[in-house]
């Protein structure tokens, strides 16, 4: 059966420079040829943690793929090691750590097939079939895309690549994209929405009783769409001003604007301060998740909702449990000790989301607890089991009741970046040529060929030291001007690296 076409054409879909392009012609490295080129950690009497970190990118260079002949997908890319699809929230989380990779092999390209299925009308479909090509959803089914994350991806990888030539690549597509959502994913108030599948955070019991958890919108305002809009909206805009196409984003940051107030007026649950969905008959469902903290990385609370929102993550009642830090919050009646997939478990994506926005907020002391313990736990399962997983258990040491193995994917995140960014601190920005270390650890670190920028090598080494206050003593060398901004408890210096 054939359909009429309904597509309304967004023009900024004609400046797509990925749709009918030639697809890449070349088969991704393998592992041994690629490991020369990946930074190297040190981590004095952490062995573990290093063989973890050598198996997660073993893992992730044997899921390369090229483009299938019928796919119409234009780039070699990372498989999400699930179905045989690839998807838009994984990818996302994969590259969170493949821009590290960057210089054995282009993770970030793997967007490219997403971007090349972009849709007339800017609708992109959260789940592409990797040997046809085709979506897995009609556009205007509630489970056909999401999460809106993709600028986040994007925005970071240029803030480690200092690659202005891809954010002009990319721009068009996602400010297109955004365009689509705010047509089709927003309700009259202002509010978004998405499913249990859009959203990415499947089993979460947060709709009324008669909706499915998976594939209902549920008549409600889901509070984490709602913080995703708004962090989209911010990375365009950021966007926009490194490119000169400010006047594009004008209506993104008056939606911005309109949906920090909308979330903080309705969306705020002042019994249990934290925020949370909204039903249809106007009342918030309570359910304290994960998808709260959203709010950090959107920069869409105040000062005093900040607090609450840390002490949350520090309870023992709720976020803070022995693997930190669980989807559902432990007091709910349907949190589950072994994960149940998204009724407790702990996710290495949501985790990081968690991290970048303590990060944003100044949190950095927690974000190294919380980094430290998952990192920890994730090693331990690793040397139990001798592979990474999709989900992990909040209360033990070990995977989630419902977990794919091997499964690098967004499991390569907390044994690669967030081991670089959180547990070791070293946080880039290459288009100001600055790097940030934050250095919390008293034992012996570093890493060797760490990437910086479009060609940029350090190598970098931290003495250990005998407590918090002492003064870390550094070795770093680098093959480019750079910055080196070294901080800890009790002070801060900076390093101008030359060119060796």
């Amino acid at each position: 059966m054939e359909y009429y076409d309904t597509h309304v054409p967004n023009p900024l879909v004609k400046q797509n420079a990925f749709i009918g392009k030639t697809p890449e012609d070349r088969d991704p490295p393998s592992f041994a040829d690629a490991r020369p080129m990946l930074p190297e950690p040190l981590w004095e009497s952490h062995d573990a943690h290093i063989a973890c970190y050598w198996k997660a990118w073993k893992l992730a260079f044997r899921n390369l793929r090229r483009p299938a002949p019928r796919s119409g997908f234009v780039s070699n890319f990372i498989d999400t090691a699930f179905n045989g699809c690839l998807f838009m929230w994984d990818s996302v989380f994969i590259l969170m750590f493949g821009r590290y990779g960057a210089r054995a092999f282009d993770f970030q390209k793997t967007l490219d097939n997403l971007y090349s299925h972009q849709h007339p009308d800017g609708f992109i479909c959260r789940e592409i079939d990797q040997k046809t090509g085709e979506d897995r959803f009609e556009r205007f089914d509630p489970a056909s895309t999401g999460p809106h994350v993709m600028p986040w991806s994007e925005w970071e990888y240029f803030l480690n690549s200092g690659d202005r030539e891809r954010l002009r690549a990319v721009f068009p597509p996602l400010l297109a994209f955004t365009q689509w959502m705010h047509k089709h994913r927003r309700w009259p108030d202002g509010g978004y929405w998405l499913s249990g599948w859009g959203c990415g955070m499947d089993n979460i019991p947060r709709l009324q009783p008669g909706y499915h958890v998976n594939f209902d919108h549920g008549q409600m305002v889901w509070i984490d769409a709602t913080l995703q809009q708004i962090l989209a909206n911010r990375h365009l805009i950021a966007m926009a001003q490194v490119l000169g196409r400010q006047s594009e984003v004008s209506a993104l940051q008056a939606e911005a604007d309109a949906l920090v107030r909308y979330v903080n007026a309705q969306l705020w649950d002042e019994t249990r301060r934290i925020y949370t969905d909204r039903w249809d008959d106007g009342r918030l469902n309570g359910i304290k998740s994960i998808a709260a903290f959203w709010a950090l990385l959107a920069d869409a609370a105040p000062a005093d909702r900040v607090r609450h929102l840390v002490a949350h993550l520090r309870n023992p009642a709720e976020f803070n449990r022995p693997h930190r830090v669980p989807s559902l919050s432990a007091d709910h009646p349907e949190y589950q000790p072994g994960g149940d997939y998204w009724r407790g478990s702990i996710w290495p994506p949501t985790n990081y989301m968690v991290l970048r926005g303590l990060t944003s907020v100044h949190e950095d002391a927690l974000a190294h607890e919380i980094a430290l313990n998952h990192v920890d736990n994730v090693t331990r399962v690793f040397q139990d089991t001798g592979t990474l997983w999709e989900n992990y258990a909040p209360e033990t040491p070990a995977r989630g009741s419902l977990s794919g193995r091997d499964f690098v994917g967004w499991a390569g995140v907390p044994p690669i970046a967030v081991l670089l960014e959180y547990v070791f601190g070293l946080r880039p920005d290459a288009s100001e040529k600055r790097l940030l270390w934050d250095v919390r650890l008293l034992d012996s670190h570093g890493v060797k060929r760490y990437p910086f920028g479009a060609d940029g090598s350090l190598d970098l080494f931290c003495a250990g030291r005998k407590n918090e206050d002492e003064e870390p003593r550094i070795e770093a060398a680098s093959t480019m001007p750079v910055k080196l901004v070294v901080q800890w408890k009790a002070g801060e210096k900076e390093i101008q690296l030359a060119q060796q």
